[in-house]
């Protein structure tokens, strides 16, 4: 009779124990599992945010210069689009213009006062490129637009501050004035809405169900297989830098959470726990898709900050980026953290490139040239040379003599604005 009571004891035991395991295992799989992948460097990808440093600042000042008159501004004009370019505090403007002689020429007017005033136009060339990437703009409209709703349908009201748009304006390649050049053209896709804290925001009216399909969607029409596509678990393409070794358990994690099901950026994920891998998925699949939105398949860590709210995500929700090092890298280059689409670069070529990635390209080309051939001294002879022309005095006489500005210094340092946070109270206006 022991022995009995015993076995049945010890069969009881073991079944319960069983099923306490089986359940915890389960538990584990549906849990955050605490997985942290090492950073490596890719030369290949630092070297792509590497050679565009200044690039934004550059086009940016073309495309003001371009809209003036005669395509030519004294710098304190200049110096009031100052925190549109992201420049360094201590840099002045007139010394980051010279740099690229290829592209902005630079004369003088005397004011009322008698004092030289650094002025600056565009050369024939910059015009010319500028005048491409217009017309390219203009045959990619629709596109454009596709691309801007897609991003507020992302949000959860479709809705976001014009300031967290304005951090994205040159990644996504809209036209640097873009809330007067295109938005009011389209007064049945956007209004404009006063925000609780009262800034601006644009609101998206309509919500389009064919706009409303993830590039990874897309994508596994083409390259994954049926079954995965009917259960939705969607796999992300995975690459990492060479020598990039994975222990097996991180291995094994990784070829887990793939097959975990993938839900859409563009759809409701309340019913999501935040503290699970399926959300975290989730959260994958949003930067996914915004990285792709973008014409460079990029953008700063700084520019996703203000997203949290708009996109309904957790705490410290960038941390993905740095837990799925085969998805996305982070480069160090040029002061600041790129966060790049790995699948979008065969080593430092763009594999799918927007129109006007090729002007910006050649604008790139235009500055090192420039940049070289001002550090060998070519244009030493020409700084001081024509540099009082009545024409511009006649034209632009009048605005210097009634500003008060002698020079760059006295009129950036109140201009300068940067947006780190969609909260109010470091709302910069």
């Amino acid at each position: 009779m022991r022995w009995f009571r015993a076995c049945f004891y010890k069969a009881v035991c073991s079944t319960v124990l069983g099923e306490t395991y089986k359940g915890f295992s389960y538990h584990q799989k549906k849990t955050l599992v605490n997985v942290k992948l090492k950073w490596v460097k890719d030369n290949s990808l630092d070297l792509i945010v590497a050679r565009e440093r200044d690039l934004k600042a550059v086009c940016t000042l073309v495309s003001i210069l371009f809209s003036a008159s005669n395509c030519f501004l004294p710098i304190y004009r200049l110096s009031r689009h100052r925190g549109q370019l992201g420049l360094p505090h201590d840099l002045k403007l007139s010394t980051f213009l010279r740099r690229y002689p290829t592209i902005f020429s630079e004369s003088h007017v005397v004011d009322g006062g008698g004092t030289r005033v650094p002025c600056f136009s565009l050369t024939p060339e910059a015009i010319d490129l500028h005048q491409e990437g217009v017309d390219v703009l203009q045959q990619c409209r629709m596109d454009i637009l596709d691309r801007l709703c897609q991003l507020l349908m992302l949000t959860m009201h479709r809705m976001l501050p014009l300031q967290t748009i304005d951090q994205l304006t040159w990644d996504m390649g809209l036209p640097y004035d873009y809330y007067d050049s295109l938005i009011p053209h389209h007064p049945n896709l956007f209004s404009l809405v006063h925000l609780p804290d009262d800034r601006v925001g644009l609101k998206l009216l309509p919500w389009n169900d064919h706009l409303a399909v993830s590039q990874l969607q897309k994508d596994a029409a083409l390259q994954q297989t049926e079954e995965a596509i009917q259960n939705n678990c969607l796999a992300f393409p995975i690459r990492f830098t060479r020598g990039f070794g994975l222990k097996r358990k991180c291995t094994a994690w990784l070829e887990e959470w793939q097959r975990l099901p993938y839900t859409s950026p563009y759809a409701d994920a309340s019913h999501l726990d935040p503290r699970t891998d399926v959300s975290e998925k989730r959260i994958v699949g949003v930067f996914h898709e915004l990285l792709h939105l973008t014409i460079h398949k990029k953008t700063e860590r700084k520019n996703v900050s203000n997203l949290r709210k708009p996109l309904s995500l957790p705490q410290k929700f960038t941390k993905v980026f740095e837990r799925h090092p085969g998805i996305f890298y982070i480069s160090m280059k040029c002061d600041t953290q790129t966060v790049i689409l790995r699948e979008a670069y065969d080593h430092r070529q763009l594999l799918q490139k927007h129109p006007l990635v090729d002007v910006r390209e050649r604008f790139a080309s235009m500055m090192r040239i420039g940049f070289l051939d001002r550090s060998r001294g070519l244009y030493k002879k020409k700084k001081d040379s024509g540099q009082e022309k009545d024409p511009l005095k006649l034209i632009y006489g009048g605005q210097l003599s009634g500003t008060g500005f002698s020079s760059e210094e006295e009129s950036h340092c109140s201009l300068f604005s940067e947006y780190d946070s969609d909260d109010p109270t470091h709302d910069p206006s």
